[in-house]
C-alpha cells in the first residue's frame, strides 16, 4: 500500500462528478486523488501551493548561496551603494 500525504482521498471518478463539492468538503486540507486505488495527484488549496512554491524558491536560492560562498567577493561600503 502506498503512503498518502493527505487525510482525505477521493477517486478520479468522484472528482469528475462534482469537483466543487470535493473542494468545499476538503475545508482547505489536501485531498489525495486516487486512480485504481493509487494516488495519482493531490488537490491542495491555492494558498498552500503558493506557500510551497515560495519555500522551494527559498531553498533553491539557499543552494546558490552555498555554491557561491567560497567564490571571491568584492567589498563595498554602504556609501558606495
Amino acid at each position: 500500500m502506498e503512503r498518502l500525504f493527505a487525510r482525505a482521498s477521493v477517486s478520479i471518478s468522484d472528482l469528475k462528478k462534482n469537483p466543487t463539492r470535493i473542494i468545499n468538503q476538503s475545508e482547505g486540507e489536501p485531498v489525495a486523488i486516487l486512480n485504481h486505488n493509487k494516488p495519482s495527484a493531490y488537490l491542495i488549496p491555492a494558498d498552500a501551493f503558493e506557500a510551497l512554491m515560495e519555500k522551494l524558491e527559498d531553498y533553491e536560492l539557499s543552494q546558490i548561496v552555498k555554491e557561491r560562498e567560497h567564490e571571491p567577493s568584492v567589498k563595498v561600503s554602504l556609501d558606495e551603494l
